[in-house]
């Protein structure tokens, strides 16, 4: 039942070239840092990845794609990084935009063991009818666009509605960051950065959980956990120095006058 490993090396023992991950995180908030730092570092490569977004170019999943180690990314947001952006673009990269909530329901099917779903989201766009570029030549035509998906009309609240069918996604690996987490694997997760973290660690077969403060089995109250030690594999304890290390995507902040004056008038 302990699932602490001794060192990030440990902890991504069978990640290889073409792995698929579920990533958790969103923005810069509550993406695991250590856990793709190791990977970086132990070369890895051709790795198909499924996140919110793709970090920032020096930051989170951002490092692996400016490595060229990211073959395939399906995200539903492209954020700040310009990388990502041009990568897509130049045809480096596949890249698969789906909607936020579609993406999280998704992965929590995949873990909840459900094959697919059906939802309203996107009926009427490309992202049921299909031809939404997956795949850019460098002269920038589409070489690879969405397949059209199965729809279907059902009641819903007295009213016939059309539906369109997504299918769960299950991965290789999950890679997430929790804040407190027990050797049994159990999780709890900090304000905002219970994003995507539980989903993806639900829909990983072997999830890897970095954590900022790692107790004992029974400190955690059974009801204050928000992940299941059953969803977990592999448990890395973080120093205080790692979990101090946290970035901001985009920082905004009020001029100085502004601010000792009461704000902006």
């Amino acid at each position: 039942m302990d699932k602490v490993v001794g060192s990030a090396a440990e902890a991504v023992i069978g990640i290889v070239n073409g792995s698929t991950l579920a990533v958790g995180g969103f923005g810069l908030c509550g993406i695991p840092s250590v856990l793709i730092e190791e990977l970086y570092r132990s070369g890895v490569s051709d790795l198909d990845a499924v996140s919110n977004n793709c970090g920032v170019d020096e930051w989170g999943l951002g490092v692996l794609l400016k490595a060229r180690r990211i073959r395939r990314m399906t995200s539903s947001y492209v954020g700040e990084n310009k990388e990502f952006e041009r990568q897509f673009l130049c045809g480096e990269l596949e890249v698969e935009l789906v909607p936020q909530g579609t993406l999280a329901e998704k992965l929590r099917a995949g873990g909840a063991g459900i094959p697919a779903f059906y939802t309203a989201t996107g009926v009427g766009t490309q992202v049921a009818a299909g031809g939404v570029p997956w795949m850019h030549a460098p002269d920038g035509s589409t070489i690879r666009s969405s397949p059209a998906k199965e729809t279907r009309e059902m009641d819903w609240h007295g009213k016939t509605l059309t539906f369109v069918l997504e299918h769960a996604i299950t991965t290789d690996f999950a890679l997430v960051r929790a804040w407190k987490g027990d050797r049994h694997g159990n999780l709890v997760f900090r304000q905002s950065a219970r994003n995507f973290n539980p989903l993806a660690a639900m829909a990983g077969r072997v999830t890897i959980a970095e954590v900022e403060h790692l107790v004992e089995p029974g400190e955690i109250d059974a009801d204050a956990v928000h992940l299941p030690g059953i969803y977990v594999q592999r448990v890395l304890p973080m120093t205080p120095e790692q979990a101090a290390d946290k970035h901001i995507e985009k920082r905004t902040v009020q001029p100085k006058n502004e601010a000792e004056n009461g704000g902006p008038r």
